[in-house]
Formats: C-alpha cells, structure tokens, sequence
C-alpha cells in the first residue's frame, strides 16, 4: 500500500561531509572535488533508475554539469561548518509505474526550484537487493544558494528556520501531488502527510529491536535469502512488530478502500441518474439502455467491495479483542 515519506536534510561540513561526495554517490557517478583534491567514484553503485539536474530558467549552462555544479556549492562557502547542500528524501509509490513515479519526482524538482531558485540533482533508486521490494524512492540534492544567470547568489535561508513552516508545506504539497498521481493512475490508495496523532488516530506501537535483536533478525534474513525461501522474523520482538505493521497497513486498507469504494459507488449512482434522463429524451434508447446495465453492474461489484471491507473490519475487531486478551496475560516479548 501506498506510504508516505519526505525528510529534509542538511549537508554539512561540520559532520565532515562534502556535496561533491553526496551528489556522487547518489547519482552513481564520479566527481573530483576541486577544494580536497579526493576523488568519490562510486560509478560501480547499482540501483540507479535515473539521475537529472533542474534549474531555474535563467540558471547558466555548467549548471547541468554535476561535477561543476557541486564543485561551484563548495566553493561559495568558506566556513568550515558551512551547510553546503539540502537534501529532500521522498518515498515514491509502488502502485505508480516507473514512468509515473520519474514524473511524479520531477515535478516536485521543478516546484523546489521555482519556489527557493535552487538547483535540484535528482536520483531516483530501486528498492535495495535485500530489502523491501516496493522501497522506490529519490534523493533531490538542492543546493543552499539561489542560483541565477550570474551563478550562485544569496543563501536559501528560509528552509533554515524552524518556525518558517517551509518543511511542513512540502509535505502537504508532496502528499497532495502523490494523490493526484494516484488518481490519475485510478489507484484506490491515497496518503497523508499528517502523524496519526495529529489526524486523532490511535495507534499501536510496536517495540524497540536492540543491537542484539538486529543482529539475529538481519542472520535470518541473510539465511533466508541464501535458501531461497521468504524471510519471517525469527525473534518475539520482531515478530510482534511484524504484526502490528501488517495490522496497520490492514487498517489502512479497509478504510480508504471502502472510502474508495462508497465514492465510486456514489459516482456510479450519479451517471445513472444522467442516462436515464437521456433516456427520457429518446437518444440512442438501445446504447444508453447497455450502458445502464454496466452501470448498474459496475455499481454492484461497489457495493459488494463494501460489503467484503466491513467483514475484514469486523474481522479485525475481533482480532483486536483476542490481541487484549492476550496482553492481560502479559506475554513476554523476549526471544
């Protein structure tokens, strides 16, 4: 199911990192950085679906050259705890084709870039070999300055500032462009960017994994892989939390899918009412006659994914009270 994800990062050379290294390594490319002299080559790194610079219109031609543009970030600053780039992290939809989720990601770019006059380096990644394979997601590397026909200006200061509110609209503005390409690609999924807190839903937690846990659930993992077989978490704790993810996206499920479903139901309703009044006016009485029967059909297969939702609901609600059930017992969840 569709899941939501944008993180606004700094790059910075108080924590010792560089934007030539970052720029490379998410590109997959090589990039010598002119202010070091350290060459990051990371050309080998698989995973790379596609990799574009957007600009403002007005921003000089080196600009799409990666190893200049990034070069051209380091030497504007000359702190040695300079913030020499921002990095917006996305989540991309699983359900969207690859062809949709490049555009869904270059049009956030572009909206980056018109609004703060940045350049954007945009990478888009698979999910990893051995992770979860519906992980499609990009890295969008802005730079700090305002970029313009004479180069690199002034400082993008705005995104610095807690208080500013600039972070938190980008992720409405993303949820709402996810939505949209969702809808567009008639994908009955939708997201929102809110915490379940602030949209007063409550939620089940799941429990801290320690080092130890990790290290035998990543073992599993690679046992699994190496036999062939689908990976299960091997610890309580892990496959407590197994649970309570797989309940979440269940809950999730069932309610913007019957959400989805009523609407279309509605939507089914409404063009009935439109051709029976076509009807009424005598045109083509055998074609809208058909075409009320799809409708009709099409608003039967509605009513029952309603009514197929309301018995997983009440399916999970019973799960729900055997799960308290279980907790008055207080079950251990150590291996």
């Amino acid at each position: 199911m569709a899941s939501f994800h944008l993180a606004v990062k700094t790059i910075g050379r108080s924590a010792g990192r560089s934007a030539t290294a970052a720029a490379a390594y998410r590109a997959g490319v090589e990039i010598a950085d002119e202010r070091t002299g350290i060459v990051h080559d990371y050309t080998r790194k698989q995973g790379i679906e596609h990799r574009e610079i957007v600009a403002p219109a007005d921003a000089p031609a080196w600009v799409q050259d990666r190893s200049a543009l990034w070069n051209a970030a380091e030497r504007a600053e000359t702190r040695k705890n300079s913030t020499v780039a921002r990095e917006y992290e996305i989540a991309l939809p699983a359900e969207l084709s690859a062809d949709e989720r490049r555009t869904l990601t270059l049009d956030l770019a572009r909206a980056i870039s018109e609004r703060h006059g940045v350049a954007v380096d945009v990478a888009i990644h698979a999910p990893g070999r051995h992770g979860d394979q519906r992980n499609h997601h990009a890295h969008l590397l802005t730079t700090t300055r305002r970029i313009g026909a004479e180069g690199l200006g002034e400082k993008s200061r705005e995104l610095d500032q807690k208080t500013s509110g600039e972070v938190e609209r980008w992720r409405g503005r993303f949820a709402e462009m996810q939505n949209t390409a969702l809808e567009r690609a008639q994908v009955a999924e939708r997201v929102d960017h809110r915490s379940h807190q602030r949209r007063g839903i409550d939620q089940e937690t799941t429990v801290h994994m320690g080092p130890s846990v990790m290290a035998m659930e990543r073992q599993a993992e690679r046992e699994a892989q190496r036999e062939g077989r689908e990976y299960e978490p091997v610890t309580k704790v892990a496959q407590y939390n197994a649970g309570v993810l797989e309940r979440r996206s269940l809950r999730q499920y069932i309610v913007q899918g019957t959400e989805w479903a009523r609407d279309m139901t509605q939507r089914a309703a409404g063009r009935l009412h439109g051709l029976a009044a076509m009807l009424s006016g005598a045109v083509d009485r055998d074609r809208v006659a058909e075409a009320q029967r799809r409708e009709q059909l099409q608003q039967e297969q509605m009513r029952q994914e309603v009514v197929r939702r309301e018995q997983l609901r009440q399916r999970e609600i019973e799960r729900d009270r055997q799960r308290q059930i279980d907790r008055d017992r207080g079950p251990s969840l150590d291996r």
